[in-house]
């Protein structure tokens, strides 16, 4: 039995050569490939640290009720699980032997061949039409996820991310390989954002780890500076803000003279909340107004349909800075933040509504700032915003103590 939460998994090699076992890899079966490892004696409690991903997920992969999809995750249960190159490259994972990949599998090595050529055949039938449909797509993905949140969308998200990474790793012509690369930056990069919403923050770093490189590839100064300073909230969420301030400040130093003021104007206000939450009053007003002079005119780029921020976002993000202050001024921020929403994006508006809550109840007025809190979390449980529901979870309860209930 391979009970103990840090046994080793062993499955017989015999069961590698297996018919079932190979069509488990090839549809990349996920729960099969757990009932394997149990029905060889490995406990959920054991697959789950050994993949890490816990237990539940595990239980839950097991009864049919999640799927994985992320290449890294996948890596992770082989390399848990122990496969051999073989079952590792039925998988559709590079082996860990270079060397000798396939062994003396003679079968699997003109399968891989074959698959590989279909592949590459597959992905020359991508042209510019293509790529601009797949964009279009997931432009069309971000404004659900303003809508409705991540959850709402995840089997579309899944599917879009899945299509853009096949046409991506089999592209062979150069201009089109980086529109490819451009556009995985930019779905993965939501897709991040989507997992720090539902506290998924591993699923979240690996997203942005996997939209870093696309950006590098697609050699865009602008993309990769957005992509790495959101990752940085993954910081901010697991408590780490001084890290999370450090990363920012890096990042904008880096490309200052390389993205747009629009852009700029988005790193300086992220590097406002992080010194927000630090509790570091002069540099985050020190970067609200750096961000507030560099803002241009409109509502966003053409170039950068990823980055939507105008006036009304900017006082939405000064608000939720200065609120921690218990600066007087934030109130009419965020009212003025919360006028100016058209209400496409409603999980930022349960964020402003949170705030303005809070920004109420410091002002001595819980009865006002009760409804807003109210709103929010109608708004945080419709986007299925787990990060939002937390946050006004506390403050809810703050306001009821107020109200002396």
């Amino acid at each position: 039995m391979q009970n103990g939460a840090f046994d080793p998994i062993e499955l017989p090699a015999t069961v590698w050569e297996q018919e079932q076992t190979r069509r488990i890899l090839k549809e990349r079966d996920i729960a099969g490939l757990f009932g394997l490892a149990v029905k060889y004696g490995a406990s959920q409690v054991r697959i789950g640290t050994a993949t890490g991903l816990g237990q539940p997920r595990v239980n839950a992969i097991l009864r049919g009720n999640g799927t994985i999809k992320e290449l890294a995750v996948i890596e992770r249960i082989a390399a848990g699980l122990r496969l051999p190159d073989h079952a590792r490259m039925l998988l559709g994972l590079a082996p860990l032997d270079i060397a000798s990949p396939t062994g003396d599998h003679d079968d699997e090595h003109e399968e891989q061949t074959t698959e590989l050529i279909n592949r590459l055949d597959a992905a020359a039938a991508v042209d510019p039409t293509t790529v601009m449909i797949l964009q279009t797509d997931t432009n069309n993905l971000r404004l659900l996820d303003r809508r409705l949140g991540g959850p709402a969308i995840a089997d579309k998200m899944h599917a879009q991310m899945a299509q853009i990474e096949r046409a991506h790793r089999h592209a062979i012509r150069p201009g089109l390989r980086t529109q490819l690369a451009h556009l995985l930056a930019e779905t993965a990069s939501l897709a991040g954002w989507q997992a720090i919403n539902t506290l998924a923050l591993n699923d979240a770093w690996s997203h942005y780890e996997r939209a870093k490189a696309a950006a590098l590839e697609a050699d865009d100064p602008a993309l990769l500076a957005y992509v790495s300073g959101e990752q940085a909230y993954v910081l901010m969420e697991l408590g780490r803000h001084a890290e999370a301030t450090e990363r920012l400040q890096h990042i904008h130093n880096q490309h200052r003279t390389k993205v747009p003021a629009r852009l700029r104007t988005w790193l300086s206000a992220a590097e406002a909340e992080a010194a927000a939450i630090l509790g570091d009053e002069i540099t985050c007003r020190i970067a609200l107004d750096q961000a507030t002079a560099l803002l241009p005119d409109g509502d966003g780029d053409p170039d950068m349909p990823y980055l939507s921020l105008n006036h009304h976002h900017m006082a939405r993000w000064r608000g939720n800075c200065l609120v921690r202050f218990g600066d007087p001024d934030t109130a009419e921020d965020l009212r003025s933040a919360l006028a100016g929403m058209d209400g496409t994006y409603n999980r930022a508006e349960s964020a402003v509504r949170c705030d303005l809550a809070h920004a109420l109840l410091v002002a001595g007025d819980p009865e006002a700032a009760q409804p807003h809190i109210q709103r929010a979390q109608q708004l945080a449980i419709m986007t299925g915003s787990r990060r939002q529901r937390r946050r006004i979870d506390d403050l809810s309860k703050a306001i009821n103590r107020a109200l002396g209930r």
